[in-house]
């Protein structure tokens, strides 16, 4: 019972950022926020599995998810900060380079 419990929070988790994604369309750092969300919650899933069903794989390939995930978000990071350098600003609507 307290698996499903679990699974139901990441779900719940999983679904709040892939709305966070699809109705927020003006800021990229939110986003890229809502991205990193979903893999930490995929992470979480890996780990409640690996657990229940005492395996050392999913511990393993949530740390390598987690290294990409990091990976991902300071590239993401470094492109922002370039794009607001040149641009002067983040926005998505604003701008009309990002959304071609």
């Amino acid at each position: 019972m307290m698996i499903l419990n679990q699974l139901f929070i990441n779900q719940f988790i999983f679904v709040l950022a892939t709305l966070g994604i699809l109705i927020n369309r003006r800021h990229v750092l939110i986003i890229l926020i809502c991205i990193e969300i979903l893999l930490l919650v995929v992470n979480l899933n890996f780990l409640i599995f690996a657990n229940s069903f005492d395996d050392i794989y999913g511990h393993l390939f949530s740390f390598f998810v987690l290294t990409v995930a990091a990976s991902e978000s300071a590239i993401g990071l470094a492109i922002i900060i370039l794009y607001y350098r040149t641009r002067y600003d983040v926005s998505i609507i604003k701008n009309s380079a990002l959304k071609h």
